[in-house]
């Protein structure tokens, strides 16, 4: 089609502001792991969203934050580079009025950006109207943003617009995905993150950063698929409070993977998941590595 619309999509944001949910109601399909807790995308996951008039690929990575660890490290290295070579920036923030330094962190970095940024005011159901009305307010002093689109992720509002600027914003363009393809990471990355983020849901504080998920196993015989998962932790105590009193915690958090899963790879799911310890694992370059965490943030 010569009037067809194509591009790279970054989003931008502090953690926990809500960019994944946004990008899962765009796409159509819970494609990144989402809880309430900060940092909860470790790596780029592209999300494509194809029409008859265009295709959107969204750059969804982990939020800008003060890294820690070395993990914390790649994640903002990752934060940064998925802004280069891109047609559009996404910059998220939440609804509440103040604009914090995190924030002003990264409209310093989005400044000096050629690529064309909209600001997306995001759980704008949470508080009053006249909090929106503020926010917009205040950062209609920054002259690179070119539109403001406030918007509720969880329910439903506003989304409709948001897809129309994106729209107007993209180049003329190929489809650089087949039109049925909603991401490029294989389907061992998304089966590992709904593991962890089972974790992220059932476990508190500190212990569900300090883990990762290596999925050892994913065969499929007839309509059952055979997974066989490894969860790592960084701290011998971690690992209890992982398995639980009588394996009662590790047994929930397969439950709750069990299901998403059957419901994603539309089949029966049988899955065993284990607990290894591997100390300090998130500040050692060689188990990043291994553990996916390394280089351009590839699998």
């Amino acid at each position: 089609m010569d009037n067809f619309k194509s591009g790279f999509i970054a989003v931008a944001g502090r953690t926990n502001v809500g960019k994944s949910t946004i990008l899962n109601a765009l796409v159509g399909q819970k494609l990144s792991i989402v809880s309430d807790k900060p940092q909860t995308t470790r790596n780029i996951i592209r999300m494509i969203r194809t029409t008859e008039s265009s295709q959107m690929i969204f750059l969804d990575a982990p939020g800008f934050h003060k890294p820690r660890t070395r993990l914390g490290e790649y994640m903002d290295e990752a934060a940064l580079s998925s802004l280069n070579d891109v047609d559009l920036i996404l910059f998220v923030v939440e609804e509440d009025i103040a604009i914090g330094p995190g924030d002003r962190h990264i409209l310093q970095t989005l400044e000096g950006s050629s690529a064309p940024v909209i600001l997306v005011i995001n759980k704008i159901d949470k508080g009053p109207r006249e909090n929106v009305l503020k926010k917009i307010e205040l950062y209609k002093d920054y002259e690179f943003i070119r539109e403001i689109v406030p918007v509720s992720a969880n329910k439903n509002i506003n989304l409709d617009t948001l897809i129309e600027v994106i729209e107007k914003y993209l180049p003329l363009g190929p489809r650089y995905f087949p039109e049925d393809m909603v991401t490029d990471r294989a389907e061992r990355f998304t089966v590992s993150e709904l593991i962890r983020e089972k974790m992220l849901i059932c476990l508190k504080e500190e212990v569900p950063h300090g883990t990762a998920v290596s999925i050892e196993k994913m065969t499929q015989r007839g309509n059952i698929y055979d997974i066989e998962a490894v969860i790592y932790c960084e701290k011998k105590s971690h690992k209890g409070i992982i398995i639980g009193r009588g394996g009662e915690m590790l047994k929930r958090i397969a439950t709750l993977a069990r299901r998403d899963l059957e419901y994603l790879l539309d089949m029966k799911v049988n899955l065993n998941v284990w607990v290894k310890l591997r100390e300090d694992w998130t500040d050692n370059l060689s188990d990043l590595k291994n553990l996916g965490y390394s280089g351009e943030n590839e699998e």
